[in-house]
């Protein structure tokens, strides 16, 4: 049917959409709370005014996701974040170890459809909000430019995922923007007195090699002059995308409302630089290379953040502070950028690490004067100091999975976010929370509905490891190496290990725990020994007189001597590890963290580990064994090592490993879930970089699970992910429920870390 212009003034269609949660914002935030709210039960609109899903990590800005692991280049062990944005992540290095952006945006997309309780309106941008009084929003006013539709959103909760804050700033939500003065909030690191500076926006470009030679005519508006950047001798031909993250401007501008002007300059540089490197003559080897993509919007970093019932600051961060109402965690450093971005003199960033993760409180992700809107993503209640650590995106999406679960707390109450604060509700949502995959340092899952709470735990083995044989080669002493050891409480047992001399030479050894419980920070030296070493191999026997008082990682720490090689040993176990004291420049990690100036962080060394194939385990053999790997540890409400390995571990030589979960009396169960080891300390970066496997190697891969006489009941292949929940068609009736697993490999130990059971 053909449609005609009747010469009237038209309307665009409007559809009106109630739901429990409306999200603003489809980055990696709004599409982590919206996985997480729907799956928690809630009717979710998740609006993006974008294309694609992902925000700064979708294929339109091509950055890798990051949080608490920071490339493996600091002291926070096992500290991937968990829940679905760990699920999406571990995905993605399954389906796309490459790093291809847009496969990763099929997986979002992928992973929102397949959700039924969310309705997606993509390309679509909210311009009003409609408020019921002062306080409260009533409904969301939203166009679609591809379909030319209009929308009213209305719900009882909002949640403001924008990046920049455009629900809470139409409804009139408190907001700063801009650095605080250090007298504020007494943040050392601040500055004397309160400016409007802030980051910059990046823009990333992909260069290819189409195997002849290409020749590039930049654009009239290139840059022209690339000495104007005082970087410009670090460009070259190998680097792009993210990798070029210090390509920033806009610092000194509105980076909201001038994003467009930034956005120009940004690609005024970006054509310049590639003008630079393949019309210079400085980069013969980019001869065959073209430009293949540039970005059409620059990545933010940094706009308006908004005031909640409490504001995250930098002592928060370096004290690693307590809160009861905490939800999350954080574990970047703090990483603030000269205002001047790429034309600073200044060094692209500024890290600053803590010595290990820190709590995030609820307070922190609810508007204190909007009463029914949340915050999540880079907008929440943080200091200009704090935000330099807590807007990453892995930490962002993970606060948005707090935020979806408080969602569901506030429908099921009928009350609004600031409501679960007092009480026992903070309660349930931390709990909540831990149940869908969410670790919460500090807090232990104890959940009544767990059917395993009451139930006897037993397994067909457990390790108990005492040695690590020598089969993984020498290793020389170019840097220094410490062992991770997961000891009880008492005295620590004597080590020995052999090392190799090329010359007549000495092994330094020491003895280090942290000196706070949970990081992985060997601030505290128990004990240091000399050994003269002959030329040859030496028996080295460690036999400290030190003890600890409660269950914590000692490092068995051998100081760096080139001259000097040991054994290493193949075998990689679930929760223990080698670090290495090394450099890794891209988080400002240069071994050891010098704090100048009285800014109000701590001086120490980093022990890091190494990417795969990498990071084999030391070859040793201990006085006694390690005994923390028992099946009771699938109950401790625990999921990822910590100051214990928090996991059943079995034994080498078990050929059938199995958990046997028994109660008194029969149970009728719906649902199991169990948690296994995907390696929680490699930070499976989204884009740009490659993984050394698809499936993480600790990750059971194929398991059974029995009734009580004996039945199959649930079988599965090839497993990959951190988190399996198996919902049977019918309600099991047993008192007992034995698992069956394989051993992932014959280095690797079969490992859970959780299994939980529920009745419906």
């Amino acid at each position: 049917m053909i449609k005609r212009g009747t010469g009237e003034k038209q309307c665009f269609p409007l559809e009106r959409i109630e739901a429990d949660l409306i999200i603003t914002g489809g980055g990696m935030s709004g599409v982590c709370c919206a996985i997480t709210a729907a799956r928690q039960g809630l009717k979710v609109v998740l609006v993006q005014d974008r294309s694609v899903l992902g925000g700064n990590a979708s294929s339109e800005v091509r950055l890798w996701i990051l949080g608490a692991t920071s490339h493996m280049g600091n002291n926070n062990r096992w500290a991937r974040e968990g829940g679905v944005v760990d699920e999406i992540l571990v995905e993605n290095t399954y389906r796309n170890p490459e790093g291809n952006p847009i496969i990763f945006d099929a997986i979002l997309l992928d992973k929102v459809v397949s959700e039924p309780n969310i309705r997606l309106l993509l390309n679509t941008a909210v311009y009003d909000v409609q408020k019921k009084d002062a306080e409260t929003i009533e409904l969301l006013k939203a166009y679609c430019s591809q379909s030319q539709s209009s929308y009213e959103l209305k719900a009882q909760l909002f949640c403001d995922a924008s990046g920049d804050g455009v629900v809470g700033f139409l409804s009139g939500a408190a907001f700063r923007m801009g650095a605080e003065s250090k007298e504020e909030f007494g943040e050392l690191f601040a500055p004397d007195k309160s400016y409007g500076e802030l980051l910059g926006h990046s823009l990333y470009f992909y260069s290819k090699d189409v195997g002849k030679p290409v020749k590039f005519i930049p654009p009239s508006f290139a840059l022209d002059d690339i000495t104007k950047i005082p970087r410009f001798r670090s460009f070259n031909a190998k680097e792009y995308g993210c990798k070029l993250w210090w390509i920033e401007y806009g610092g000194r501008m509105d980076t909201v409302h001038d994003t467009e002007k930034i956005k120009w300059e940004l690609w005024k540089i970006v054509y310049g630089v590639w003008d630079h490197i393949k019309n210079s003559g400085l980069f013969p080897e980019a001869e065959n290379l073209t430009l293949e993509w540039v970005g059409m919007i620059p990545g933010k970093r940094e706009s308006r953040r908004f005031e909640g019932d409490y504001m995250l600051v930098q002592q928060d961060i370096v004290e690693q502070r307590k809160h009861d109402d905490a939800v999350a965690f954080g574990g970047w450093s703090i990483d603030l950028h000269p205002s001047d971005g790429v034309y600073s003199n200044l060094p692209g960033c500024n890290q600053w690490h803590s010595k290990g993760i820190y709590q995030i409180p609820y307070r922190c992700l609810y508007s204190k004067n909007i009463s029914n809107l949340f915050l999540a993503g880079r907008i929440i209640s943080a200091s200009h100091v704090a935000f330099g650590s807590s807007r990453v995106m892995a930490t962002a999406a993970y606060l948005a999975q707090a935020v979806a679960v408080a969602a569901a707390v506030c429908k099921e109450n009928n009350c609004l976010p600031a409501a679960l604060v007092s009480g026992k509700r903070i309660g349930i949502v931390q709990q909540k929370l831990l149940a869908s995959g969410q670790y919460i340092p500090g807090v232990e899952a104890i959940e009544k509905n767990d059917l395993l709470q009451e139930a006897i735990i037993t397994a067909s083995s457990e390790l108990h490891l005492q040695a690590m044989p020598e089969n993984g080669g020498l290793k020389s002493l170019d840097l220094a190496v410490a062992q991770l050891i997961p000891f009880e409480a008492g005295d620590i047992p004597a080590v020995n290990f052999h090392a190799v001399a090329e010359e007549a030479t000495t092994l330094e050894v020491e003895i280090r725990v942290s000196s706070k419980a949970g990081n992985f920070t060997p601030d505290e030296s128990k004990q240091r020994f000399s050994f003269p070493l002959q030329p040859g191999r030496n028996c080295i026997a460690v036999k400290p007189a030190a003890a600890i008082k409660e269950s914590q990682y000692v490092f068995i720490l051998l100081h760096k001597n080139p001259m000097i090689k040991v054994y290493r040993s193949d075998l990689r176990i679930t929760g223990i590890l080698s670090v290495f004291n090394t450099v890794n420049p891209d988080v400002s990690n240069y071994g050891k963290q010098e704090a100048t100036g009285g800014i109000g962080v701590d001086s120490f060394e980093f022990w890091c580990p190494q990417r795969r194939p990498e990071g084999h385990n030391l070859a040793f053999q201990l006085a006694r064994p390690v005994t923390s790997f028992g099946a009771a540890n699938v109950v401790n409400g625990i999921a990822r090592p910590s100051t214990r390995p928090n996991a059943w571990v079995a034994d080498f030589s078990d050929e059938r490993p199995a958990l046997k979960l028994q109660w008194k009396e029969a149970k009728e169960i719906k649902r199991l879930q169990l948690s296994f080891d995907t390696d929680f300390d490699h930070p499976m970066e989204s884009v740009l970089m490659t993984h050394p496997e698809t499936a993480m190697p600790f990750c059971i891969r194929n398991y059974k699970v029995y009734d009580d006489r004996g039945n199959l009941i649930y079988e599965k292949k090839d497993n990959y992910q951190t988190r399996n929940e198996i919902i049977f068609n019918d309600v099991i009736k047993t008192n007992s429920i034995v698992v069956e697993v394989e051993h992932p490999s014959r280095n690797i130990p079969a490992a859970i870390f959780e299994v939980r059971a529920y009745r419906d």
